[in-house]
């Protein structure tokens, strides 16, 4: 009998760099899928931490403003409450880019490329349009920043997911370029679901701040 150990041939080798080491044995991972969607992803635990940690920002401010508002002896201060009329528009605005929002999450997760480059356009029209009523909106809400503590609070809080708007439009657009231009990884798939996620949580978020500067003011105590 042969004293000789049996080596695995070139075609069988395992890559090393494939390999993972359990219990002292050595097993081949190459098999296995490098990216995943939904909480096996950590994007998608990273993206939960994100949208907790701004949430809690937009309920401090919203905390402020109606902290402000029980100290003032009429609200708003030294003007008129905001026009509804852009504030309206672009809630229409943003609660219909969750169509296109939706195709594109499903289009990511389901490897969909086509799908995924029109849902892509498709949000970013969205985004645009509604960053373009955003300036409307400012000037509609009747007040300077700097008037009082009335104003300091709303432009606080239209800024503050006005900055949201722009960074996730930003993302929005490096995504769609790379899905034109690659390189198309799993992992970009990964981070065009996360992003679709996160609009989510920029379209819902707006609902409260939405009726805090343009419903509140018309609220009599």
């Amino acid at each position: 009998m042969s004293g000789r150990r049996n080596t695995p041939s070139a075609s069988t080798a395992i890559d090393p760099r494939h390999t993972v080491r359990v219990d002292g044995l050595m097993l081949d991972a190459a098999p296995l899928p490098s990216y995943a969607f939904g909480n096996r992803s950590l994007m998608w635990w990273g993206t939960l931490g994100l949208i907790a940690i701004e949430g809690t920002v937009f309920a401090l401010a919203i905390v402020a403003y109606f902290y402000l508002r029980s100290l003032a002896p009429r609200w708003p201060l030294n003007a008129q409450p905001p026009d509804l009329l852009w504030g309206t528009l672009n809630t229409v605005v943003l609660l219909a880019s969750m169509l296109p929002n939706h195709m594109l999450k499903r289009a990511a997760e389901a490897g969909d490329l086509k799908r995924l480059r029109i849902g892509f356009a498709l949000c970013l029209l969205f985004s645009v349009a509604f960053l373009v009523v955003r300036i409307f909106e400012f000037r509609g809400l009747n007040v300077w920043w700097d008037t009082d503590a009335y104003g300091s609070v709303v432009w606080l809080l239209l800024g503050l997911h006005t900055l949201h708007l722009l960074t996730d439009t930003y993302d929005t657009a490096v995504l769609a370029v790379l899905m034109r231009t690659g390189p198309l990884e799993g992992r970009r798939l990964v981070d065009a679901s996360e992003n679709a996620q996160y609009w989510y949580f920029v379209v819902l978020s707006w609902l409260p701040i939405y009726f805090v500067i343009y419903v509140a003011p018309h609220i009599q105590r």
